[in-house]
Formats: structure tokens, sequence, C-alpha cells
């Protein structure tokens, strides 16, 4: 219960709330090396990081030669970070991959029985989402300030 209270998603829910969270949340192990999720597959398991380090990637479409590679965007390390929000939100379907980077401990939720508890306690799903959306909300304006960084960059060297 300790491991779900610290992910951002769950925060600000009660104590019985991560009981039945608890319920549906099944532990898995998994070795390094193994995908836990690839991009664009159908989006049905959000997974809680226990123990271990997970690798997010993106895969990277090289027209010209014809080539694919997965492009490294950051690695999950902290008890209770998470990924397979997609499963959250239609189209269901993963915007991204998830590699363990080292032997790691998870716990996997099902979205048809995160669902089922969002749909019976109202409050849970409406706080979950709440919660979403500000975790997207922050990941934008990390992005645009990344972005003002590169523009700045390119601007000045593209001036000398």
């Amino acid at each position: 219960m300790q491991l779900l209270s610290s992910c951002y998603l769950f925060k600000g829910l009660s104590e019985s709330q991560f009981h039945q969270l608890s319920a549906i949340a099944k532990e898995v192990r998994a070795k390094k090396g193994q995908f836990l999720i690839h991009e664009g597959q159908r989006a049905e398991e959000l997974f809680v990081l226990e123990q271990g380090a997970v690798e997010l990637l993106t895969r990277v479409n090289d027209d010209l030669v014809n080539d694919n590679f997965e492009l490294p965007l950051a690695i999950m390390r902290n008890p209770g970070d998470c990924t397979g929000t997609s499963s959250l939100l239609e189209p269901y379907t993963y915007s991204l991959s998830a590699r363990c980077f080292e032997d790691s401990q998870l716990r996997v939720i099902q979205y048809t029985e995160l669902k089922y508890l969002m749909q019976t306690d109202h409050e849970l799903g409406c706080m979950l989402m709440k919660n979403l959306a500000q975790h997207l909300l922050d990941r934008l304006k990390e992005t645009r300030q990344e972005l003002k960084i590169h523009f700045k960059t390119l601007f000045k060297s593209s001036h000398h």
C-alpha cells in the first residue's frame, strides 16, 4: 500500500481507496532487457515501479535509410514511478515503450479492473484523472521549456 501512495496518480486517496487499489495490483518480476510495453500496442495495463529501473523509449523512423531505432527518453528508478497511463485514455494505445534497465519488481494494474473501481467510486476516478491531468500539464510545461532552450541555442548558432 505504501508503494501505491507514492505514485503521483494516487495522491489524495483515502486509506480504504488504497486498500481497493492494492487488491487489484498484482506483483510482477521482470528481467533486465524485458519489454513491459511496446509503443503503438493496445494499452491495457498500468505499471508502478517497486524496485529496479525501467527505461522509457520512443521509436524513431529514419525514412532515408528505412531504419527504426528506439530513442531513450527517461529511466524510472524511484519506487512509485509509473508508466502505462495511456491505458487510462482513449484511444488506449501506448505512446512509448518500456524496457527493464535492470531486474525489476513492479505492481501491475489491469485497466479493466481499475475502470470498474473508478465507476463504482466516482471520487477515486475523479482524483485519479485530476492527478493525471496535472502530471501531463507539468510535462507539457517541461517540454516547452526544453524547446525554448533548443530554439535559443539554434538561433544563437545561426547568427554567428
